[in-house]
């Protein structure tokens, strides 16, 4: 498969439809802006992402980028656009079984009502909603293990923010046996509970979904959108003009 680097990660240049055909097994993430700027200070987020499987653009603002590289990536594919388009194409195939973990109490479960309900049969078949900092709890992330191995999903959809669904999802993808797709989805899940609307579909086109979550949240998303990732526009400019160095290269 064809892939485009973005800074230092290889992004898939993949659509939709080849993606939900050839997904049978393996770890998928779904880059935007703050992952890349996290992926240059973080390296254990960076080991993370060394280790998925499918890497495919989440964001507007970086498949016209691709654009700008003279590089273009196939396709934006959002994983929130993402986790519909899937559970519809094995709408009819009884060996796609779903479990969600993330979102607040509650919100997991209502998604999986909701979608169980769209897709006439039980495809989601268990959630849970984890603690705030579950992630440093030993304990409770071996309960929520065992949970999961015992509702017997073999597709785990992880919506916990980045990059602790990514972190997550590579420590304990091992001890998931029964698992064989694993996607880490951020907000997703809330998504499609409708606990947290989605910006306007001319938003996402536009690649302005971060103004609309912006001006949704300010208090919690300005400094992301207004500091964090500003510097990413230079970092895509000194890799236009080859400057650019992996902070994590050998």
């Amino acid at each position: 498969m064809k892939s485009v680097r973005i800074l230092n990660i290889d992004i898939l240049s993949i659509t939709e439809r080849q993606l939900l055909e050839q997904f049978e097994s393996g770890v998928l993430f779904t880059p935007n802006v703050d992952h890349l700027m996290n992926l240059q200070k973080d390296p254990e987020f960076y080991a993370a992402y060394r280790q998925a499987d499918y890497v495919v653009c989440d964001s507007q603002i970086i498949h016209f980028i691709s654009y700008l590289l003279r590089d273009p990536i196939a396709e934006t594919i959002a994983g929130s656009d993402f986790l519909s388009s899937f559970y519809y194409y094995h709408k009819n195939n009884p060996n796609m079984k779903m479990f969600f973990l993330g979102a607040a109490e509650g919100v997991a479960r209502t998604a999986m009502k909701i979608i169980n309900k769209k897709v006439g049969r039980d495809i989601v078949v268990g959630a849970h909603s984890p603690s705030f900092g579950f992630e440093k709890n030993e304990d409770e992330c071996s309960n929520i293990v065992n949970i999961i191995n015992s509702s017997d999903a073999n597709v785990l959809i992880v919506g916990v923010g980045s990059p602790k669904q990514e972190k997550w999802i590579v420590k304990y993808k091992d001890q998931l046996p029964g698992i064989k797709i694993f996607m880490g989805l951020g907000a997703t899940i809330d998504f499609e509970a409708n606990a947290i609307p989605r910006s306007p579909r001319i938003f996402r086109r536009l690649g302005l979904e971060w103004l609309h979550r912006l001006c949704m949240n300010p208090k919690k998303l300005w400094r992301r959108y207004l500091i964090n990732d500003l510097p990413f526009f230079v970092l895509i400019f000194r890799q236009k003009l080859k400057h650019y160095k992996d902070p994590f290269a050998g």
